[in-house]
């Protein structure tokens, strides 16, 4: 018989409990007893749930209250000195590392965060150096087993494997030059056999050993030390299910198939090509192929026609009994069930599937290849049939007015009327900035108020005029704020935002909107992402009233902020029945005209966020030539259209840069602005490496921290980066938006970062 599986299920909620049971304890409204308690409730919910939808391997051990690399950190003693010896409990240890934490004496900044592999999820970073002394302090895949247990529900427990685990970490401070991280494998192996045996020792048949580097060109470097680790593993372990997803295995998996290993899972939904591959290579074995035919990253119901093939082929090949029907991920990526949306049009919600939804896919496509015989199945199949063909129906209408658009760019589209160093001269007179200028990336605080009367103008509480003379009010209070600390360049504060992504999505013609279809970004941060149905289009200008309001206010420049066009793709969950390029374009050209329009509006810096064009590079390098030349192109087209003296600056956080230098340069823009602050300045040094001939502003402190950094410490940032960067292209700024922060830190933050500034106007 094919059974079913999922990988991994959002730890959310389905109405955000672990969200308001986390930021309760840190609030100090909550004990840890609260704090445990909701999860635990939403651990059996999410159990429940998956046992009453018939999936037959459901997970366990992917909870998590912060991040699930964090989760496996702080089991395994990976806890960095500056968290220990704080008389902190493990619990409050943990989230100071996630977050940081400045209280009570305690002043200690958050780990280094990174995107997890090609997804807006984050994860954080482990610290590693040969000083490191890892041991099992508690076996958290254990523990949660014996809960699910408990409530007569068997599952398989979920680790993050140890090669994975190493590769995903990085040289401690203390570490040698040239250090790598997988060289301690034969110290973090031991810790690994013991977790595994606890496993197997308490009744645990199979487990789920999630090593998704696989799918990186480096793993083949690798082969040796899977062999060799996994052949240590195989001996004390519950059956093992080496599990991979997000891209193509490629030549990995002739080495994979040698590995002592009961089971391997695929991505068939991202890597559909390599099935014919994978079945060759594990024929002659007894491993069980784990089918990954419901995607884990979008938002689209299955095709169960294409699933049915894929699995019928791997049936054909295998026997049932060596075929599992699986998500091509965990479902960390999508929102929890449809169940909860009571807006969509019917039409709307049937083209959609969520995590419940995806799980009641998984068990239906296998029972199908079982040959099941009960009408349920058989109508399930009917449906999904109608709802597809329903969907194409409605796919192959277009906008024929933006097709034509797209398809007269030309190649002057893509470029400004000047180079760079034309463009900074006229700047520098329009502008009149001092040395080392000082702004923000964006936003300013949501506030309780804010989201209050954002609220209260969707339930008709209050009226639209109402709401409108509560947002001016605000950005009066951003402005006259800006001005008491000294900035140079303000922003508005973007109080009228509910998200980067969602706010431009709602005034644009092709995307829908949820009510609760939220997803982990990291952390307690949830976003709650846009879909794009249809071709994309601006019917009226989307920001320029409020950043011409806010630049009526001060002589100061105000500038306009935009997300860009492949951080708006790659933000939402786009369509799968075009291509990535094309939703692009269509973003960039009505991008093109909001930088247009506000140029025209007397908005002189524009800045337009792309913090997700590194995110979503290709995981392989022979796919990285064609995703950058759009990617890049389509910045460029959104923000070419404007004159010398407009100066355009873009965002990019917690991503390695390092590889895609040469296209940031190739991007443009007069000023980028990027994430540094907890990355031990190695995004500097690659610019040293590159060269940078445009201005730039690396982020002198992380506002994803509540800590407040000190002026000392952002002029010692400030000191390194001048041994790299020149002064004349320096800015100074945070790391990224001050949306999440208080105003309380956000201001001596910003109290202190312009008075380093101004010291090293004085000193540098």
């Amino acid at each position: 018989m094919v059974l079913s599986s999922v990988l991994g299920f959002p730890r959310i909620g389905a109405n955000r409990e672990i969200k308001k049971a986390v930021e309760a304890y840190w609030g100090g409204k909550a004990t840890a007893e609260d704090l445990a308690k909701a999860a635990a409730d939403v651990r059996k919910a999410s159990l429940t749930n998956l046992k009453q939808r018939n999936v037959d391997l459901i997970p366990s051990g992917d909870f998590s209250l912060y991040d699930h690399v964090l989760d496996h950190s702080a089991a395994f003693n990976v806890i960095p000195k500056r968290y220990t010896g704080l008389d902190l409990s493990p619990l409050d240890v943990y989230f100071a590392m996630g977050r940081g934490r400045q209280a009570a004496g305690v002043d200690v900044p958050a780990c280094e965060m990174k995107k997890w592999f090609d997804s807006n999820y984050h994860y954080v970073v482990p610290e590693l150096s040969e000083q490191t002394d890892f041991k099992l302090l508690y076996n958290k895949a254990l523990q949660e087993y014996n809960e699910a247990k408990g409530l007569g529900i068997t599952t398989r427990p979920v680790v993050l494997g140890p090669i994975s685990y190493l590769v995903l970490g990085k040289p401690a401070k203390e570490a040698p030059v040239n250090f790598q991280p997988v060289s301690l494998l034969p110290k973090l192996l031991p810790v690994y056999k013991q977790l595994l045996s606890e496993l197997k020792a308490a009744g645990v048949d199979s487990v789920q050993v999630d090593e998704p580097v696989l799918v990186l060109d480096d793993a083949a470097k690798l082969d040796k030390l899977y062999a060799s680790a996994f052949s240590e593993l195989a001996s004390v372990s519950p059956r093992i299910v080496l599990t991979t997803y997000f891209a193509r295995l490629d030549s990995n998996i002739n080495f994979i198939a040698k590995l002592p290993i009961a089971g391997l899972h695929v991505d068939l939904v991202r890597a559909p090509g390599q099935l014919d591959d994978v079945l060759a290579a594990i024929k002659p074995t007894s491993i069980v192929l784990s089918l990954g035919v419901v995607s884990g990253r979008n938002i689209w119901k299955c095709d169960f026609a294409t699933a049915l093939e894929q699995g019928q082929k791997a049936v054909a090949a295998l026997g049932e009994n060596r075929v599992i029907v699986a998500t091509s991920s965990s479902l960390l990526h999508t929102p929890v069930t449809l169940a909860s949306e009571k807006k969509l049009t019917p039409e709307q919600k049937d083209w959609f599937s969520f995590a419940l939804e995806k799980a009641s896919e998984v068990a239906t496509i296998a029972a199908l290849l079982s040959g099941s015989q009960d009408s349920t199945i058989a109508a399930a199949y009917e449906a999904n049939v109608a709802s597809i063909a329903k969907r194409r129906e409605f796919e192959h209408t277009s906008d024929d007015a933006v097709r034509r658009r797209v398809a007269s760019i030309t190649s002057d589209m893509y470029h400004r009327k000047n180079p760079f160093a034309i463009r900074k001269e006229a700047q520098a007179k329009h502008l009149n900035l001092p040395r080392f200028p000082t702004t923000t990336i964006g936003s300013f605080p949501q506030t309780k108020e804010i989201r209050s009367a954002r609220a209260k103008l969707g339930k008709n509480e209050i009226t639209e005029a109402e709401y409108e003379d509560f947002i001016k009010k605000e950005i009066q209070a951003v402005v006259r704020f800006q001005e008491k600390i000294g900035l140079d360049i303000f922003v508005h504060g973007e109080p009228e935002r509910n998200d980067m992504v969602q706010y431009f999505g709602e005034q644009l013609n092709g995307f829908v909107f949820t009510q609760n279809a939220w997803v982990q970004s990291y952390g307690s941060r949830y976003v709650r992402p846009p879909i794009i149905v249809s071709d994309v289009s601006r019917s009226a200008p989307m920001t320029v009233r409020w950043s011409s309001y806010a630049q009526s206010l001060t002589k100061k420049p105000m500038k306009g902020m935009l997300t860009g066009p492949v951080t708006l793709l790659n933000w939402s969950f786009p369509r799968d029945d075009v291509s990535r390029k094309l939703q692009s374009q269509q973003l960039a050209l009505a991008l093109r005209d909001e930088v247009v329009d506000l140029e025209k509006a007397g908005i002189s810096v524009i800045q337009v966020d792309e913090p997700a064009i590194r995110e979503g590079l290709p995981l392989r390098r022979a796919d990285w030539n064609e995703y950058l030349e759009w990617a890049v192109d389509t910045f460029k087209l959104a923000t070419a259209g404007v004159t010398d003296a407009t100066q355009t600056h873009s965002h990019f956080c917690y991503s390695d840069f390092g590889d895609i230098f040469p296209s940031i340069q190739r991007l443009d823009a007069d000023v980028i602005s990027i994430e540094f602050s907890k990355s031990d300045m190695k995004l500097l040094h690659t610019f040293q490496q590159f060269g940078y001939s445009n201005q730039i502003g690396p982020g002198v402190y992380d506002i994803h921290s509540p800590r407040v950094p000190s002026e000392e410490e952002i002029k010692e940032r400030l000191k390194t980066t001048l041994a790299i960067i020149p002064a004349d292209l320096m800015f100074v700024n945070p790391d990224c938006g001050l949306k999440t922060r208080g105003w309380k830190e956000t201001e001596a933050s910003l109290i202190n970062m312009v008075a380093a500034a101004r010291w090293a106007r004085q000193n540098a």
